[in-house]
């Protein structure tokens, strides 16, 4: 059933490439991953559209950025071909309170690792099996309406050590049925935007199917999207509080 009209704008971004070339993928999201996002979230009530890497500036253009609440991320085979400039551009709109939401594989997506400044390296493995996602953070905005423990019943693995920095708030932590664990629900803050790295969706398992994935997926647009602190100032020459003495003023610039 679809919510009452929400005013948040989230663009979904695929590099939309695994369902084009390989029919596992294409049967299991025929119309690509950003066709599963896009109608969760309108579910929810969200304002959506979707870019894709096909698209001229990769569909992410200066006035699609502008007029972006909430910008979600999913790539995986072609990292590589994101034009630079294009990522200076969305890390210019995330510092400017666009919240940002990275997910699964898009832990090694250019604009991810710039805005961590590490490596975001992993390990893993491609076995299908159970992975259980304990919810850690049960009282954070993006946990709202979950369980405390949910289930994916065929997983990529993901696990630990995962070289980013250590998150703001951890909301989520997997296990997984070959024993590895992994910090699953990551929060960070850069400037004045909100990013949360969400695991769960490798692209041969209908992860992006499941309500509760949704779920947790929906929560967080809203909590992204509460970004942009209003009351920072401008960075700017600024008068004293105090009277001090100026004789010995000495400029850098």
């Amino acid at each position: 059933m679809t919510t009452e009209t929400n005013a948040t704008t989230v663009t979904i971004w695929n590099e939309y490439v695994h369902e084009r070339e390989n029919d596992t993928v294409a049967e299991i999201y025929p119309d690509g991953i950003h066709a599963v996002l896009a109608d969760a979230l309108e579910n929810r009530g969200f304002e959506t559209r979707v870019a894709t890497l096909q698209q001229d500036e990769h569909g992410l253009t200066e006035s699609v950025l502008a007029d972006t609440d909430v910008l979600t991320w999913w790539g995986h085979a072609a990292h590589d071909e994101v034009r630079d400039d294009v990522v200076d551009r969305v890390i210019e709109h995330v510092h400017d309170g666009m919240g940002l939401l990275v997910l699964h594989s898009g832990h090694f997506s250019k604009l991810f690792r710039r805005l961590m400044g590490t490596s975001c390296g992993l390990q893993w493995r491609e076995a299908a099996e159970r992975e259980r996602v304990w919810t850690v953070a049960p009282g954070h905005p993006i946990a709202e309406g979950i369980d405390e423990c949910f289930e994916i019943e065929a997983a990529e693995m993901y696990g630990e050590p995962f070289r980013v920095p250590d998150p703001d708030k951890l909301v989520f932590t997997s296990w997984f049925e070959g024993g590895e664990v992994f910090r699953s629900g990551c929060c960070y803050e850069r400037e004045d935007g909100r990013i949360f790295y969400f695991r769960p969706g490798h692209e041969t398992y209908p992860v992006y199917h499941d309500e509760t994935v949704q779920h947790v997926i929906g929560n967080a647009v809203e909590w992204a999207a509460a970004g942009g602190r209003s009351d920072v100032p401008d960075l700017r020459s600024v008068e004293p509080r105090e009277d001090i003495d100026t004789s010995d003023e000495r400029s850098v610039h």
